[in-house]
């Protein structure tokens, strides 16, 4: 069997050019996130950028920033004087349909332009040396469509003279040396992504979206915030921000306490524990029930195997109680083992750099 029919499903790859040797090439992984884009390069390169773009409004924003367009975290501290652009937003790109994902059909254009530039910036951390040839693997969701697979390719051309798009849960599991008898929840922004490993490069039928993840997770607790607590102020921003410094989902002594204005602008305490502690436990089921689908389908004789090996990884996984919380509704299937990635914002770029790295020249060729 040849290179490109054995991952059909799980890797799909171009090329504008190869290299005759391994010399002049810098191998760079990439977790192009809906929220936060991570990168590492084998010339030491790690780096994090929020996956915003933005561009000035006005003359006046023009003159005051000094550049036409602007990434990460200055896009988000100066967003008020930009048009900003999530490209990747709620699986925009990468896993939904434009319209699924509730991009405009006259701004699909500006989302896909958005997504080129973001890559160019990003690459651009990495500081190559002139003449320097990049190749790079990306992360994509686990069930990806072919459309979505070729958007995430439209936006690394001119940038990289080579790519290949992996499951991010399975780039996650290549860069842990995890192999077999493992399984994998990557939990992003726009999605979740579950991933079983038994010894070879996982097909479709080893891997699940599910479209419920941080993005998902923000929007309910906002909501639950709005309607218990009438009187706050705060922006989804503001939701996110408390939900990664505050949020939990087992019950625990801790207070989610946050200082936010009310209706007169006044800064206030409001206690929303509640509501970040219900909106977190609302992706649990799904993901209980992905790791059920994929165990049951399973052979038998390694299910339990499996079970005692979930690894929890992206941004999602580090919601405090959220291992325990799994490992409770999996005692109903004969109990699991969940644990979490030490590194959760560069356990995936690093596996995809670890698999770029690793990939046989013949990887690298044309596919169609």
């Amino acid at each position: 069997m040849s290179p490109e029919s054995s991952v059909a499903e799980s890797v799909d790859h171009t090329a504008t050019a190869q290299p005759a040797t391994r010399a002049g090439v810098l191998y760079i992984g990439m977790d192009l996130g809906c929220y936060k884009t991570s990168v590492a390069a084998t010339n030491g390169t790690r780096e994090i950028v929020y996956s915003i773009v933005g561009w000035p409004k006005d003359p006046v924003s023009r003159k005051m920033l000094g550049k036409d367009i602007v990434f990460g975290g200055e896009a988000y501290r100066h967003r008020l004087a930009l048009d900003t652009v999530r490209p990747f937003e709620r699986g925009a790109l990468k896993y939904l349909d434009n319209a699924a994902a509730g991009i405009p059909k006259e701004k699909l254009g500006r989302y896909q332009e958005a997504a080129r530039e973001l890559v160019k910036h990003v690459v651009s951390l990495c500081r190559a040396p002139r003449g320097t040839l990049l190749f790079g693997v990306i992360g994509s969701p686990a069930r990806a469509s072919i459309l979505n697979k070729q958007a995430l390719m439209d936006a690394c051309k001119g940038t990289f003279e080579s790519v290949m798009i992996v499951s991010e849960p399975f780039a996650v599991a290549y860069g842990l040396n995890q192999f077999e008898d493992t399984l994998v929840v990557d939990i992003g922004a726009g999605t979740t992504d579950l991933c079983r490993m038994h010894g070879a490069i996982p097909g479709e039928e080893d891997q699940i979206t599910i479209a419920k993840a941080g993005d998902y997770i923000d929007d309910c607790a906002s909501k639950l915030i709005q309607e218990r607590h009438p009187a706050a102020q705060f922006t989804i921003n503001m939701v996110r921000e408390a939900k990664e410094r505050l949020s939990f989902v087992n019950d625990v002594n801790d207070k989610a306490i946050v200082t936010w204005p009310n209706q007169e602008g006044r800064p206030t305490a409001f206690d929303i524990t509640a509501e970040l502690t219900e909106a977190c436990r609302l992706i649990v089921p799904d993901i209980v029930e992905g790791l059920r689908r994929l165990v049951s389908s399973f052979d038998a004789e390694f299910q339990r195997r499996m079970l005692q090996n979930v690894i929890l990884a992206g941004g999602g996984s580090q919601l405090r109680g959220l291992d325990r919380l799994i490992e409770e509704d999996l005692a109903q299937y004969g109990g699991g083992k969940v644990t979490r990635v030490h590194e959760p914002d560069f356990a995936g770029a690093n596996g995809a750099l670890k698999l770029a790295a690793d990939m046989p020249e013949d990887y690298w060729k044309d596919a169609t």
